[in-house]
């Protein structure tokens, strides 16, 4: 995979016809699969250094955003490694992005983990922000739910092992027993009561699933504070931010299993976005959150076996952020053309008599297609971008 623009003349009037809707600028996905495809600590930016220059010639800004997950091609080294990879209770692997377990292990060609991605970072991208990648599509979570395993919405998605450190902390606790995965928490398209671990009164609020949840989500945030501590070296003077999933499927359970095994500790009875929004602030990153055109309502008609409720998940996770006071940014999880949802998210934006007034920092629209300039599409997305700047 070479790194060249391609077809940039039809991206050039794309553009345009954004600058004229008065967009304030484009976020572009910078693939370390892509600049470093063949040769280790060898770069090749040239496809993204053409695009920048193009977004900087009509002035408009860029967020680049760090992206260590695949889409379409990575570092050939995982076929002759596999263990770099996340596995399931089956021990089926998973190349979405690199386990965490090697962020400190000399496994990619005498680097770690970490030390990639330091390498990858030190570029010099001209970006008002930089968004870095943290896991499967850029997102801070366990690739908990892989369409190409199986998985079906809305399943509860798995567990992903990391079985050296479970077994470490477990001993440490004088606990060894305890140093291997639940054993009844179902399978990718499982429902909560179809479980004894996630059904209501079930293991996860035991005293070993406390264990293993605490120590679950733990890894998560321990892995974001090491990525964004090297980030912020590389990109010093520059904000940074971070992606959190909208996993808002069976939140109106008392356990929220898809969020558990995406690595979100939240049930009914616990916080679990606190202890990822004070990681943030120890970093002054930026949130940015997805899901926040997703109405309630609506996926109680499409879905009602779901028990879902992005409107309670994004308020929760949003007052998370501003409470220990971190800028927060957000963008759409599907596909978006439609006043309903261009009205939720500007209700998100700027909510309705806050008293401490408020509101998001960003938004970013999933995405430029040709679909989003038909003449109909165009225009609801031009009313929309005025609402984004202030006419609410």
């Amino acid at each position: 995979m070479e790194c060249e623009l391609v077809n940039a003349d039809d991206l050039l009037n794309q553009l345009k016809i954004l600058k004229s809707q008065n967009v304030d600028g484009v976020m572009v996905d910078c693939w370390w699969g892509i600049v470093e495809a063949h040769t280790p600590q060898q770069y090749k930016w040239n496809g993204y250094k053409k695009l920048f220059q193009i977004v900087r010639d009509l002035n408009l800004k860029i967020q680049a955003v760090m992206s260590f997950h695949e889409c379409g091609g990575n570092v050939e080294i995982g076929q002759g490694n596999p263990d770099i990879y996340f596995r399931n209770r089956e021990g089926t692997s998973n190349s979405e992005c690199l386990t965490w377990g090697v962020d400190k292990e000399r496994v990619l060609r005498g680097r770690t983990a970490v030390e990639v991605l330091h390498l990858v970072m030190t570029i010099e991208l001209y970006s008002f922000s930089i968004e870095i990648g943290l896991g499967p599509c850029g997102e801070l979570r366990y690739p908990s739910y892989p369409a190409k395993h199986g998985w079906r919405y809305p399943g509860i998605g798995e567990f992903q092992y990391l079985m050296k450190s479970l077994e470490q902390t477990a001993e440490a606790r004088k606990l060894a027993f305890w140093g291997k995965g639940p054993e009844n928490a179902g399978s990718y398209n499982s429902s909560p009561h179809e479980t004894r671990f996630f059904c209501d009164g079930g293991d996860y609020d035991s005293y070993y699933g406390r264990f293993f949840l605490n120590w679950y989500s733990q890894v998560l945030v321990d892995h974001g504070d090491r990525v964004l501590a090297l980030a912020n070296l590389a990109f010093e003077g520059t904000p940074i931010a971070a992606k959190l999933s909208g996993i808002h499927w069976w939140y109106k359970t008392a356990s929220h299993a898809a969020e558990l095994t995406a690595g979100f500790y939240n049930p009914c009875n616990r916080d679990g976005y606190a202890p990822i929004a004070s990681m943030l602030k120890k970093h002054g990153a930026a949130l940015n959150f997805t899901c926040v055109e997703l109405r309630t309502l609506d996926q109680h008609e499409d879905f009602p076996e779901a028990l879902a409720d992005p409107e309670g998940l994004v308020w929760q996770v949003l007052n998370a952020a501003w409470d220990v006071d971190i800028p927060v940014a957000s963008e759409n999880a599907l596909s978006c053309h439609d006043r309903e949802g261009y009205n939720k998210i500007l209700e998100n934006a700027k909510p309705l008599n806050d008293p401490y007034g408020r509101h998001l920092s960003a938004f970013t629209y999933l995405r430029l297609s040709p679909l989003l300039l038909e003449k109909h599409n165009l225009t609801e997305f031009e009313r929309f971008v005025r609402g984004m700047h202030g006419n609410f």
